[in-house]
């Protein structure tokens, strides 16, 4: 038996496995595609994510050579997104296509040890009291694997989804879009406009150059699928579509990437069911704007991992892994009505032209532009659950410059081994009420000096960088804290 069983080995999937690892839990990923798919539908990584990658010491080989952009769009209005303002030590979107994205974590996974085992399906699972049964059909034929808990990462056609019997609301396609990784006759016969997105009444076009000599063609027609959409898209239909859309012929010689996606947006109602548990496009579908779905699944698999590995090493309350579906579904649910929000502006119906008009207006006004990239960058997440009232709590930690006895220090370099952090800032945490937790390894404890912290002595900061609790050393909340996260309380 494997603690572990990750079904799908892409961003999110692999991302879960290395924050497994990273606390010994026996892990095995699997991809029922035999290589990695080259192609990118999401080219960038938003301001939480980052500091996620931060914690984990991954963020410098993720920056290395590409472009940080301090702005980002919301449903192509001017003006632009102000990420640059926002109180993050990463207030930009890493553009980086999805492809290097899982490249990067693969190989994170591979040191951890959690390579991806490629060309096995999962083709059926069982749950009982004790574990999961899954069957796998793999390139030496079908065998079985039993592990302790499995988890869905596998796509928005997740066969875990479905295998588990998880209900999977939502609302149907109204929109069509297609889009095409391809090589033009001549790229002058792109439309006034383009590179960028090119409005008409019959719908949407973009197109952006990528390495040369691809150029990528994206059309959004505000029409409900019409025929198979489980067909291949081909060149035809793709000319087609920017024909109608602009009234232009373009010449498209030749094809790298063809695809077709639309704006059907489901839900998960819970994203865990026993032992199987869903992260990623698996527990929720949208309409692809600003990578948002990549960055959504990564983050869960964040919050997900330490509380998976609490539960299997440490036997952590069983209000733990649950508290997984309790903070990230209500995220997800902001995601989808933000997704839905920019398509709803984005539709060229020339009667949506005063709403954006309105909505441009009030991006012109800072505290509207800055709610509005919090919303989009992730930044704005807080976590209900926790003790006291201070304003950091449930909050990602702010990042402060510590002194410790062995130098100075970020708050982020204090989460790489993704453990907790109790961070004593006025040495008033009594270590001895504490031995019994700081022995289980489930978190560190740092007494440092950081300026500009007033009314606060200590904080106790989570795997995910998330505050969950704030306050003096000898708070009569700490305890409480300390048993709800870890099972363990002072003596």
């Amino acid at each position: 038996m494997v603690d572990v069983i990750v079904a799908g080995g892409g961003p999110v999937g692999t991302m879960l496995a290395c924050e497994l690892r990273l606390h010994g839990v026996d892990v095995v990923v699997l991809d029922k595609e035999p290589e990695p798919s080259p192609h990118s539908r999401a080219f960038r990584l938003q301001p939480r994510t980052m500091e996620l990658l931060d914690y984990r010491g991954l963020a410098e080989r993720f920056v290395d050579g590409r472009k940080k952009w301090p702005k980002a769009h919301f449903a192509g209005l001017q003006p632009l997104l102000e990420l640059g303002d926002l109180p993050s030590p990463h207030p930009y979107s890493l553009l980086i296509p999805q492809a290097e994205t899982e490249q990067l974590l693969a190989a994170r996974a591979d040191e951890l040890g959690a390579p991806v085992r490629r060309g096995h399906r999962l083709t059926g699972l069982d749950q009982g009291g004790d574990g999961v049964t899954a069957e796998v059909s793999g390139p030496d034929g079908p065998y079985t694997l039993v592990a302790r808990h499995l988890v869905g990462c596998d796509g928005g056609r997740s066969t875990v989804r479905h295998l588990a019997g998880f209900d999977f609301p939502g609302t149907e396609a109204q929109v069509t879009a297609l889009l095409g990784d391809v090589l033009l006759a001549d790229r002058s016969q792109l439309p006034t406009g383009v590179p960028g997105t090119l409005r008409t009444e019959r719908g949407l076009l973009m197109a952006v150059a990528l390495e040369a000599p691809v150029v990528r063609v994206l059309t959004t027609e505000f029409r409900p699928p019409r025929g198979d959409t489980a067909c291949p898209v081909t060149i035809a239909e793709l000319r087609e579509s920017v024909e109608r859309v602009t009234g232009s012929v373009v010449d498209i010689s030749e094809a790298r990437w063809l695809s077709r996606f639309g704006d059907a947006t489901r839900l998960a109602t819970r994203y865990r069911r026993g032992r199987v548990l869903l992260a990623g496009d698996s527990a929720h579908i949208h309409f692809p704007i600003g990578a948002q779905g990549l960055n959504l699944g990564l983050q869960e698999a964040v919050n997900l991992g330490w509380k998976l590995a609490a539960t299997l090493r440490r036997g952590a309350p069983t209000a733990l892994l649950d508290s997984y579906h309790d903070e990230r579904h209500p995220v997800a649910l902001r995601v989808l009505r933000e997704t839905r929000a920019q398509l709803a502006l984005m539709d060229p119906d020339p009667r949506t032209d005063p709403l954006r008009e309105i909505v441009g207006e009030l991006l012109a006004l800072p505290e509207a532009n800055q709610h509005i990239a919090s919303l989009v960058s992730g930044t704005d997440v807080t976590y209900g659950a926790g003790q006291g009232d201070h304003p950091w709590i449930g909050r990602p930690a702010p990042s402060l410059e510590l002194k410790t006895a062995d130098g100075p220090v970020r708050t982020a370099e204090l989460l790489r081994t993704g453990n907790g952090v109790l961070l004593d800032l006025a040495g008033t945490v009594p270590s001895e009420r504490y031995a019994d937790l700081l022995a289980s390894r489930s978190v560190t404890a740092i007494r440092a000096q950081a300026v500009d912290v007033p009314g606060v002595e200590a904080l106790l900061i989570r795997p995910d960088g998330h505050v969950a609790w704030a306050g003096t050393g000898r708070d009569p909340d700490l305890p409480v804290v300390l048993e709800t996260w870890y099972g363990l309380a002072a003596r």
